[in-house]
């Protein structure tokens, strides 16, 4: 299983996010260093949102997912960035 599909997995058992998107932006990265082609899921833009993340804060929410992304750190995972809200809150975009 790849990163993304790893991190999806845990975000939802631990979440239960009425919406989730993962997305794989390692291409955007290409070049950054001389051996890196932009392939293989090393930066992903996480954008979820749930119930759970109700009254807690910005820095809160990133602490919560990081550290279910620690198993996808371990296989390759360079950069996670984190886009984390409850429903009916506005979209920071």
């Amino acid at each position: 299983m790849g990163n993304a599909a790893s991190l999806e997995a845990r975000l939802r058992q631990a979440f239960s996010p009425v919406e989730l998107e993962i997305l794989d932006e390692s291409h955007r990265h290409a070049g950054h260093h001389e051996s890196f082609d932009g392939s293989g899921e090393t930066h992903l833009r996480v954008r979820i949102v749930s119930e759970a993340f109700s009254g807690m804060s910005r820095i809160g929410r990133h602490r919560a997912i990081n550290a279910l992304a620690d198993e996808a750190m371990a296989n390759g995972l360079h950069a996670l960035a984190i886009e984390a809200k409850a429903p009916g809150e506005p979209s920071r975009r």
